[in-house]
């Protein structure tokens, strides 16, 4: 059976090589807004059945792993940051308090569909106005053009510099990475049992 992850990013893909260690990595290219009433806490798995089922259109023999990560605060989405001030004000509404991050996870395979997501609160110390300076102007150490922030929900990476912020987690820290790979081990196993 075919693997496919149905997400670009670089850092789901490594987690999940702790699961598989072939898969090919197809992203979904579709329009991410979910439409409706959908509750806040629910976008991130709404969003990853859409991604799934996608790619999954084409490949319905392979079992397609979507997945999508929110932060949320005041119950508020708080999406990858559009440019550096969007980074700075996403630190600051998170700075001092605590916030959830979830991860949708859907699984596809010939054409049955299987969807969770998995919570986690991370609490933030109090952060200054250089501090939040200093780590949106800090470069990741594999690019000097690529910031950590960019293409982050929250606009942080918490395995990153990101990592200093942090006072206190509740949950599972990889999920905050954006994968909850222990978790969706299993769930994978169940799937394919009752498929």
């Amino acid at each position: 059976m075919d693997i496919i992850l149905a997400s670009a990013s670089p850092r789901r893909q490594e987690l999940l090589k702790n699961i598989f260690t072939d898969f090919a990595v197809i992203p979904a290219d579709i329009d991410e807004n979910i439409g409706g009433n959908t509750e806040v806490e629910n976008l991130p798995e709404a969003v990853a059945i859409k991604k799934a089922k996608h790619v999954a259109k084409n490949y319905p023999d392979s079992l397609v792993i979507g997945c999508d990560t929110g932060v949320i605060v005041d119950n508020l989405m708080l999406g990858k940051p559009k440019d550096k001030q969007d980074a700075v004000n996403m630190l600051k509404m998170l700075s001092g308090r605590k916030h959830f991050v979830i991860t949708g996870c859907c699984l596809c395979y010939k054409g049955k569909v299987f969807s969770f997501s998995e919570k986690t609160v991370v609490e933030f110390y109090p952060l200054t106005d250089s501090e939040i300076l200093e780590y949106t102007l800090a470069a990741e150490q594999k690019s000097a053009v690529k910031y950590e922030w960019q293409d982050k929900a929250g606009g942080y990476g918490i395995q990153g510099k990101a990592g200093l912020f942090v006072k206190g987690i509740e949950g599972d820290y990889y999920n905050v990475v954006g994968l909850p790979y222990s978790r969706l081990n299993r769930e994978i196993k169940k799937f394919l049992k009752e498929v």
